[in-house]
């Protein structure tokens, strides 16, 4: 089963460059695409049986053993965020496939370079979870962050300019942060192997341990997006095409919270900045949801509930527990799967109202029923309505920050459960204006027919955030044993050392 591990990475990457080599032909680019990601997504299954059965599996690139040599490693955790994110990404591309054809009228891609693009944007993230090493990790962002680049910039229109060379700018600066806390671990302990650096850790200065992880938490929560080191993302993600935008909130921002759940559990499991955490989490809910109430625009206003759920997450880590990191893992799952889904409906909503201005658009559950059925099942498993998947995660963190006890968890929880009525509310809002009252301006003629594809890949998203909640028993049993093995750390580092750390 080792063969298999790092297929995730090398299968997107032989297609970015099959797609390439046939940028003159856009049936056969799209068929590639399609074939690669379904490929992504069988692996990431098969993987996720096998850890599930016999725990993390090791690759050696190269033949090379840790820790002169890169490792891959694929454990519950990593395995079952491959699983999820090529599901995603699979959906994304054939509702993109859909938006072109309708955009041009034609079955001609206009844009010959996303499909090379988006396959090595899901090399980084595939790179990214199974990284064994930090310096691996970082170069799994920088390939993920290359493809972001030219993706948020698609069309070189002068807002998707401007807003795009903000994303640059704060993401390299990120990566800089990254890139000089990585250089300090290796001056500190001779490795930047994970497995090995959870045994070495340990005997630095706590003074010295504690900078370092400092700086790997800036790194990764500006990735992330958790307040104070969100303000970039509302206005960056909004003006890419919608796939763009919606693959962008339901992954990027995740991989940063992987990076923190895998580090703080890993390499920094003493909990001393569990503190910090839990006020950066509170934070990061209420602000983010007081963000989205003060918007007029769907696009904008899904990005500030991004920040804000992300919020959710951390609290999770910040727990320390296991009932906390299952919660935390389940609910990313979920979150990726839901906040992927609501803003492929806000492209829908583009294409049938022509605007996403809440302010210009309404009349759409009468002229556009499937849409408003669309946006309303997903944005009630945002808000946490029974019994969607929303609410168990959110039912799973609280129940878990209630048996800690304490002031923070406490207060956590009645942050949490505030957030959620104000996601309530402002989905509610959405709904009322959007879907429910009288148009005020002339939404596009009742003859334009959605594309099939987009309608297709948004309702299989749509099942498969309510799939979820019907298997939410079993996929939390995966998040325990998997939060489990993370607070244990022993089944990841026998993986990559069978005969001890050295």
């Amino acid at each position: 089963m080792s063969r298999l591990v790092p297929l995730p990475v090398v299968v997107p990457l032989l297609g970015a460059a099959l797609t390439l080599l046939l940028a003159a032909w856009p049936r056969a680019q799209r068929a590639v695409s399609v074939t690669c990601l379904a490929a992504t997504l069988a692996v990431a299954v098969a993987l996720l049986v096998q850890t599930y059965r016999q725990g993390p599996i090791v690759a050696e690139v190269g033949g090379w053993p840790a820790p002169v040599g890169i490792v891959l490693v694929a454990d519950q955790l990593a395995a079952l965020m491959l699983v999820v994110s090529a599901a995603v990404t699979l959906c994304v591309l054939l509702y993109s496939i859909g938006q072109r054809q309708w955009e041009t009228g034609t079955t001609a891609t206009p844009v010959a370079i996303f499909h090379p693009t988006y396959l090595v944007l899901t090399a980084g993230v595939t790179n990214a979870f199974l990284a064994g090493d930090l310096f691996n990790l970082f170069v799994g962002f920088e390939i993920l962050l290359a493809a972001s680049f030219v993706l948020i910039t698609l069309g070189g229109t002068e807002t998707r300019i401007r807003t795009g060379s903000t994303y640059v700018v704060v993401n390299v600066l990120s990566s800089m942060t990254f890139l000089t806390a990585v250089g300090l671990v290796y001056a500190a302990t001779g490795t930047v192997n994970m497995a090995q650096l959870a045994s070495r850790l340990d005997a630095l200065p706590d003074g010295v341990r504690l900078s370092l992880q400092l700086m790997l938490l800036v790194a990764f929560g500006v990735k992330a997006a958790v307040f104070p080191l969100s303000a970039w993302l509302p206005d960056s993600y909004p003006t890419a095409p919608a796939p763009v935008t919606a693959v962008f909130a339901g992954l990027l921002t995740k991989v940063g919270v992987y990076a923190i759940i895998r580090t703080e559990t890993l390499l920094f499991p003493d909990g001393r900045v569990a503190g910090l955490l839990m006020v950066v989490a509170g934070l990061t809910m209420l602000i983010g949801i007081l963000g989205a109430v003060a918007q007029s625009d769907m696009k904008r206003l899904f990005s500030f509930t991004l920040v804000s759920h992300i919020g959710y997450m951390i609290f999770g880590v910040a727990l320390s527990t296991v009932a906390g990191l299952s919660g935390s893992i389940f609910y990313v799952v979920h979150h990726i799967t839901i906040q992927t889904t609501l803003f492929l409906v806000a492209g829908l909503v583009e294409v049938r109202a022509g605007s996403t201005d809440l302010r210009r658009i309404g009349g759409l559950s009468r002229v556009a029923p499937l849409i408003g059925v669309l946006f309303f099942v997903s944005a009630m498993n945002l808000a946490g309505i029974p019994p969607f998947s929303g609410f168990l995660g959110k039912l799973g963190l609280f129940q878990a920050g209630v048996a800690v006890g304490g002031v923070l968890p406490a207060v956590l929880v009645a942050a949490g459960a505030l957030t959620s009525l104000l996601t309530l509310y402002v989905a509610s809002r959405v709904w009322n204006v959007a879907f429910w009252r009288a148009p005020r301006l002339d939404t596009r003629e009742p003859t334009v027919r959605l594309p099939a594809l987009m309608v297709g890949a948004t309702v299989a998203l749509v099942v498969l955030g309510l799939t979820l909640t019907v298997v939410a028993g079993p996929i939390f049993d995966v998040t325990a044993d998997a939060a489990a093995d993370l607070l244990d750390r022993t089944p990841y580092v026998r993986a990559v050392y069978p005969e001890g750390t050295p």
